[in-house]
């Protein structure tokens, strides 16, 4: 992980789901969060009709959607939500 890299976290809901998906699942959770550690306002606002939600943001791909909150004093990525409909 470079320094302009964040951190990523998991709640503990988002934990459970990903430890429970296949692998392939659990491949492509790293692969989206690896990109949104390296840009993490590259993936929409989870709400854009709120100003002040500017660093909750949605990730979609295929089956897979996770949301996470940008810590920005912490360079944390917190992932709020895993769900994967396969």
């Amino acid at each position: 992980m470079t320094a302009q890299q964040y951190a990523v976290r998991f709640s503990a809901p988002a934990a459970k789901v990903l430890d429970a998906l296949p692998e392939h699942a659990e491949d492509t959770v790293w692969d989206v969060l690896d990109a949104a550690a390296a840009d993490p306002w590259g993936f929409r606002q989870f709400n854009a009709d709120d100003p002040e939600g500017e660093d909750v943001r949605h990730a979609s791909v295929g089956q897979l959607s996770l949301t996470y909150w940008i810590n920005r004093p912490l360079r944390r990525l917190s992932v709020l939500t895993i769900t994967w409909l396969g």
